[in-house]
């Protein structure tokens, strides 16, 4: 389902295979697992790296698993929301830089998989940016629409995303305030995350640190996700 490999201070978590990379218990709790190895083994100047393999980054919860139980389908949906939430929470909280190359398309559950991190490079030559709730008949959960206000300034920009359900490219989603570069292919995306996440490791900053400062950052998203500042004391002056 997926993947972690360490590279230097560099951590890799790859969403394997040629499918949509769809967020069910399986899936959700294998990234969990993922960011829990990673944040255990954090030090000063660790960088997460997220991407995926295929045509996909994620298309979102895997609804056909939900319509599987029937008249239980709509329990199962609601079940996948709350199994989701604390995977944002662990990347508003990772102790380090996290950097997201989508390789490929991100809808709903998958777009705000990739907006949980600190940036967002994006391939432009294939792959949109969705949020497909309008479209399927669904509201959104109140982490996703606070998420949304924390990362995206713009008033039109948030308009079209959730109330136009646009599909929106690479160069648009940059002029938009959504992602933060755009690359020719998907493999451009990932070097450039790289690039980006050795020139972070360099600063060797202080996870604790960096961590409660992103979390300082996004008041409105941690209060929804049940996220507290703590204090950390200098570890040098």
């Amino acid at each position: 389902m997926c993947t972690l490999e360490k590279r230097g201070n560099i951590f890799y978590l790859t969403l394997t295979g040629d499918d949509e990379h769809r967020l069910n218990p399986t899936l959700i709790s294998s990234i969990r697992s993922a960011l829990a190895e990673a944040g255990s083994q954090s030090v000063p100047g660790s960088v997460l790296i997220t991407t995926a393999q295929g045509k996909f980054f994620s298309n979102g919860f895997d609804l056909k698993w939900a319509q599987k139980a029937g008249s239980d389908s709509m329990a199962r949906l609601e079940h996948m929301v709350e199994l989701f939430k604390p995977v944002v929470a662990d990347l508003i909280s990772l102790p380090m830089p996290t950097i997201a190359a989508v390789t490929g398309h991100a809808a709903a559950a998958g777009f705000i998989l990739a907006m949980s991190h600190d940036y967002v490079l994006m391939r432009r030559d294939r792959g949109v940016m969705y949020m497909s709730e309008l479209d399927i008949g669904m509201t959104l959960p109140d982490y996703f629409t606070a998420l949304i206000r924390s990362k995206i300034g713009s008033d039109s920009a948030r308009r079209g995303l959730v109330l136009r359900a646009a599909k929106i490219k690479a160069e648009e989603a940059v002029e938009m305030g959504i992602v933060d570069s755009a690359h020719d292919n998907g493999e451009e995306a990932v070097e450039a995350a790289v690039r980006l996440g050795e020139q972070l490791s360099k600063r060797k900053w202080d996870g604790a640190v960096y961590g409660e400062l992103r979390k300082s950052l996004h008041p409105e998203t941690c209060g929804v996700l049940g996220l507290v500042n703590k204090e950390v004391l200098p570890s040098r002056l």
